[in-house]
């Protein structure tokens, strides 16, 4: 038992402590990984569970797909391995599409905390491996079985005793033995950190048992957002958005329900499975359903296993958004990350005045790979990645954010660091003018990039991108974003998915998308106009034209000259 008597401002005070433990826990992970999206870039998820399975905390440090989709993980360890044949040391691992990673590439591991002989609670977290094995172009892939190792939930460690055999498995399925295995060990090292402080946590305050925190943090959180809900009209809102897919477009419908105590989003009407690899398992629909109703009516309410439950998602199974084994899933992320402008689609019609507009919503990962020298040598090969970013859709009240990686929260990586691991150099890299789309407040800018190889070989350029046909929109008289485009420096446009052979001498031509604008442009207020175009991020010839700014033409012997 605990010491009796817990008042309201203990429990608070140790709630705190807790997300500072799972912090904690998280930043072991990302010092100490190995992949690059890991390390650069935060693609990952930390949080501690009761002993039931309920996630009471999640680190800050992270993003919505990893962290929503892991607060079911444990849930499915405990079905597969009962708690009460849990023993101190153990470890479990897993990376099931269907039970909470989404993809082959997210590993998760579940680790029981145990106080004494006594199971207390569990520390789970995952994050992103570089490669898993699959197909290199994993474009090409039409089942999960093609998209490289597939581990169910299996004890990776038993009473302390690690499984050489698993770990020889995970090791000879990868292209990167030595990355994957060192991202593994950072994963067991990271829960090992978050139990070893909840211990610490534990002691300080004289607790034996976290079941009266845990029911304090549930309660509250739950009734938090129910409180919230309660301030919002009552009533039913459907909208709809396309987005590029493969080689037809997609339709996402989705329909948003507002009643007593809970808000429910349906997605009935959406367009079925495909054969192509952007289908989303129901974990991951439900994740990033559930963090763009956060963001609107719970962003300062911690993320919890109580402040979920009043947010319920459905799905018809078969669909894109719910897709069934054995689909290929392993860009589930091109159409999940679409999922918060479909949901912001329903909300505005409700809460006008607290919804962005769309904005590009998937991330514009770079992908490279290719040999290290030339002459290529076979096997001594580079593979590497970073986080690239479009422009965040406007919101009311402020201009969207340039170049970040909202929803996703993966936060885009440095240049430099993917330059140090290939072969490949970045010669342009910068704010994409006049990409945001136009309005009282203006949507955030995407980037212009250029990228060439530094040696005589040729090297492959690998693409998962979206928002190419279909730009993100504005509202209210706002005017959508610019729309993506990713071609060769000789004029050639290449397709927005794939795996593509970038010849020598040419350069990669890459710009993201930018967010929608919301209101007249021409009401927007004159300094910041002028502020924009002081700044380069709009041209003269928006300023005028779009803003109606009375900006004097250059005198054309300076153009001239320009040229």
């Amino acid at each position: 038992m605990s010491k009796p008597g817990l008042n309201v401002i203990d429990k608070q005070i140790m709630w705190s402590r807790l997300i500072a433990v799972v912090e904690e826990q998280a930043q072991t992970l990302q010092r100490t990984a190995f992949s690059t999206i890991v390390r650069e870039s935060g693609d990952l998820a930390a949080g501690v569970f009761d002993a039931e399975g309920r996630m009471l905390a999640q680190a800050v440090t992270g993003t919505p797909g990893h962290i929503n989709s892991m607060a079911l993980a444990v849930g499915h360890v405990i079905n597969q391995y009962p708690a009460h044949g849990m023993q101190p040391g153990d470890v479990f691992i897993h990376n099931d599409p269907w039970l909470g990673t989404g993809h082959t590439n997210d590993i998760s591991l579940t680790t029981p905390c145990f106080r004494g002989d006594e199971l207390v609670g569990f520390l789970a977290c995952n994050s992103h491996l570089m490669d898993i094995g699959g197909l290199r172009d994993m474009s090409a892939s039409t089942d999960v079985f093609m998209e490289g190792l597939y581990l169910p939930i299996l004890k990776l460690v038993d009473g302390g005793v690690l499984d050489e055999s698993l770990m020889a498995v995970i090791r000879a399925n990868t292209r990167q033995p030595m990355e994957t295995i060192g991202d593994v060990y950072s994963l067991m090292n990271c829960n090992d950190v978050g139990c070893t402080r909840l211990l610490e946590m534990m002691d300080e305050f004289g607790l034996e048992e976290l079941d009266e925190l845990a029911e304090h943090i549930i309660s509250t959180s739950r009734e938090a957002v129910r409180a919230e809900i309660a301030k919002l009209p009552r009533g039913t809102w459907r909208t709809s958005i396309m987005v590029d897919g493969h080689a037809d477009p997609i339709e996402l419908t989705a329909a948003l329900t507002v009643s007593d105590g809970n808000i429910h989003v349906d997605y009935t009407g959406s367009s079925g499975m495909t054969r192509h690899n952007f289908n989303v398992p129901y974990c991951y629909t439900l994740a990033y359903t559930s963090y763009a109703l956060g963001c609107i009516i719970a962003r300062d309410i911690p993320n919890n296993a109580g402040s979920l439950e009043p947010r319920t998602v459905s799905a018809p199974e078969g669909s894109i958004v719910n897709a069934i084994k054995p689909a290929a899933v392993v860009a589930r992320h091109l159409i999940g990350l679409m999922l918060p402008d479909l949901v912001f689609g329903c909300l505005r019609q409700a809460i006008p005045d607290r919804v962005p507009a769309e904005g590009a919503g998937v991330l514009w990962n770079i992908g490279a790979s290719g040999p290290k020298s030339s002459p290529a040598r076979f096997g001594e090969e580079f593979m590497v990645g970073v986080v690239t970013t479009g422009g965040m859709g406007a919101l009311p009240f402020r201009d969207g954010l340039s170049a970040t990686g909202f929803p996703s929260g993966v936060r885009g990586g440095p240049i430099e660091i993917f330059e140090s691991m290939s072969t490949v150099i970045v010669w342009r890299k910068e704010y994409r003018q006049d990409s945001g789309g136009a309005g009282r407040t203006r949507g955030g800018l995407g980037q212009a990039i250029e990228m060439q190889n530094g040696i005589d070989e040729p090297f492959y350029f690998n693409c998962a991108f979206e928002r190419i046909k279909f730009a993100p929109r504005g509202f209210d008289r706002g005017l959508d974003g610019a729309a993506g485009y990713v071609g060769l420096s000789s004029g050639r446009k290449l397709p927005g998915k794939g795996r593509h052979l970038v010849p020598v001498g040419e350069r990669v031509i890459i710009s993201s998308p930018g967010g929608g604008g919301i209101g007249d442009p021409r009401t927007r207020e004159r300094a910041l106009v002028e502020a924009d175009l002081a700044n380069g991020l709009i041209s003269q010839d928006a300023a005028r034209k779009l803003y109606g700014l009375d900006v004097a033409r250059p005198e054309p012997q300076l153009v001239e000259a320009a040229k």
